[in-house]
């Protein structure tokens, strides 16, 4: 019984210290990259704020909605669909202005000639010229966007008073902005 004990072999204490390390050190590798791979994709999450709606209802006929996109997140934003009370709304009824700044005023009915590819629209002191929407919208991160719509959807004149909502939607999420329907006398 004592020569089975006699020729046991084990491991040198040398090997089981830098068996421990190099365990040790993987691990804390492993734990840094998940860390790290984490906050990095926190970070560049995509984040809209949408604000100063409006839907107006002219007796002309020449109804329109605008709002204000603020891309807030950390990457761009592609925006892929807009709908007013639940309509989708063609692209060819939308008018656009990206800029570094919001505008601090709020957005006022427009004259139906300034809604045009090249036209030019004042809030408060600041001049924009839009831009016609053909397809997707790609607002970068850190700017805002002034939209206008020309004819938003199914608003008509029994409707000054309701609220309806504007739905902005991006591949990742859907973006909702309630407003009461206001008449414009001019």
């Amino acid at each position: 019984m004592r020569k089975m004990f006699r020729n046991k072999k084990g491991l040198s204490t040398v090997i089981t210290t830098l068996i421990i390390l190099v365990v040790s050190v993987l691990l804390a590798t492993v734990v840094t990259y998940y860390a790290i791979n984490v906050t990095s994709t926190r970070v560049e999450e995509e984040s809209l704020s949408v604000r100063k709606a409006h839907v107006w209802v002219n007796s002309t006929g020449d109804d329109q909605a605008a709002f204000v996109i603020i891309n807030t997140g950390g990457r761009d934003v592609v925006i892929d669909k807009i709908t007013v009370r639940g309509q989708e709304i063609s692209w060819s009824s939308v008018f656009y202005n990206i800029s570094s700044s919001a505008p601090s005023q709020d957005l006022l009915y427009q004259d139906e000639t300034n809604l045009k590819d090249g036209g030019t629209i004042t809030i408060g002191t600041t001049s924009y010229t839009l831009e016609a929407a053909s397809n997707d919208i790609v607002l970068p991160s850190g700017q805002s966007m002034i939209v206008y719509i020309k004819d938003p959807g199914s608003i008509s004149r029994q409707d000054v008073g309701t609220t309806v909502g504007i739905v902005v939607f991006t591949a990742q999420a859907q973006y909702y902005k309630e407003c009461n329907v206001e008449a414009y006398t001019g």
